[in-house]
């Protein structure tokens, strides 16, 4: 096991007492100090106290100074009689000025850094002597807990309302001017849903749900496939549900117009080859990478994606298949935590996320089978989460005899940034292949 000396952990007392001084003194710093410390960044256990419960007062309007502070903490049971009080008034005496209030917490914070990652280094360096786990498993680990010290350094504050609008004013004077790839949305290049969407934009968690054989699977591919080979953009498909070699087959199929089920048995024709060796080819030099990992969480995901760089797209299949690694009392609650943990992921890496999902038996029971939002399955927060939610609607599905024969919808049951309503494509079933309709005209 690795050994550290904890006796030369990294803090400062004097910056320490300086903070918890200045706010003695004037109370209004607390203001600029509470967004950037929490108590566990003070190293002193005094100080930990002191600092909670100066929190704990401020957060219900209690004027802060010596005496005040001293009662909250002799109620509290926080107070001993023998230092606690001449240690505060000593405090309040120490600061040099009030006006370094902020360079003070910011020592504080800066070895509160260092001994989380010293922290984090015993934890894994521990994990590494005991072999607890598979080393990839352990390397997982390790990356989530060094990024979520680096992510959870800094606690942004309020943005002047100027500094908007110059960045808003800026990126619109930049897509005016020919820039607009490096602002726009992912087009999927459904020329239709483009128009609606405005592209997949960063950040944002899309749902594509379906009832099962409504080819949720083919649509989410053949947005990857136009994503990765006509935009050159870098995607990411968790599967947790086919096999990566079952994915390419139908990526294969639809590149090559060849039936996926004639493909799967092996019957190819003469006059195939050709263009499966040309959508091999293809196929072959656009940037997709599939991870088949069942029961894959979202802890692993993000670190996979952090150590693969320059993601531009992440896809899911499916959602109901992922795992939490938490307890909870109903599944409805765990797929709540999940879609939530997407949505944060998503954010975090500043990348469009496409989750898909399976609906309830609610369109079967209804004459016109049209997904709802309420159709969701352990929906809980997967609504609220999803900047986007779309269905996928075949009514030849039901129908064989439909008028409408492999035409298709696409239902925008919510979009956070512009209108929904529902656009039309063509489902090619032998290729397992969605188009635009000018596509087959």
């Amino acid at each position: 096991m690795a050994e550290f000396d904890l006796s030369k952990m990294p803090y400062s007392l004097e910056a320490e007492q300086s903070v918890l001084g200045s706010i003695l003194i004037d109370p209004e710093c607390l203001n600029e100090v509470a967004i950037l410390l929490e108590p566990a960044d003070f190293y002193v256990s005094q100080n930990v106290a002191i600092y909670s419960t100066m929190l704990s007062m401020f957060s219900s309007g209690e004027s802060i100074d010596v005496v005040t502070l001293l009662d909250r903490m002799k109620a509290e049971g926080e107070f001993d009689e023998a230092q606690t009080k001449s240690y505060i008034v000593e405090m309040a005496e120490f600061v040099p000025t009030t006006a370094n209030v902020k360079k003070y917490a910011d020592i504080v914070k800066e070895k509160s850094l260092l001994r989380s990652m010293i922290n984090v280094s015993r934890e894994i360096s521990d994990a590494c002597f005991e072999e607890a786990g598979a080393a990839s498993d352990i390397l997982d680990m390790a990356e989530q807990k060094v990024y979520d010290i680096a992510h959870g350094r800094s606690r942004q504050g309020f943005t002047p309302v100027i500094e908007a609008v110059t960045n808003a004013y800026d990126r619109l004077s930049a897509m005016a001017s020919g820039d607009k790839e490096k602002y726009a949305g992912i087009p999927t290049h459904f020329v239709d849903l483009d128009r609606r969407l405005g592209g997949l934009s960063k950040s944002d968690l899309i749902l594509i749900a379906a009832r099962p054989g409504m080819g949720k699977t083919a649509f989410a591919l053949n947005i990857a496939e136009n994503v990765a080979i006509l935009e050159r953009k870098k995607v990411a498909i968790f599967s947790l549900e086919m096999s990566k070699e079952q994915l390419v087959m139908r990526i294969l199929s639809s590149q090559s117009r060849v039936d996926s089920r004639r493909l799967l048995a092996g019957e190819v024709q003469d006059s195939e080859w050709p263009r499966i060796a040309e959508a091999a080819g293809v196929i072959s030099g656009c940037p997709i990478k599939i991870d088949d990992t069942s029961g894959v969480k979202i802890s692993d995901m993000k670190a996979k994606l952090r150590r693969e760089r320059d993601v531009d797209l992440v896809i899911i299949d499916y959602l109901q298949l992922m795992e939490s690694g938490g307890r909870f009392d109903s599944r409805v609650n765990e797929v709540s935590q999940i879609t939530r943990g997407l949505k944060i992921m998503a954010r975090e890496l500043d990348i469009p996320v496409i989750c898909l999902s399976q609906l309830s038996r609610g369109p079967e029971q209804r004459t016109d089978h049209r997904p709802m939002l309420a159709d969701l399955r352990e929906s809980g927060s997967i609504e609220q989460d999803a900047d986007i939610v779309l269905f996928l609607y075949r009514p030849g599905y039901y129908d064989e005899a439909a008028e409408e024969g492999n035409q298709s919808e696409v239902i925008i049951a919510k979009n956070r940034h512009g209108p929904t309503g529902s656009i039309e494509v063509l489902w090619m079933g032998e290729y397992t292949k969605f188009m635009n309709l000018e596509q087959n005209r």
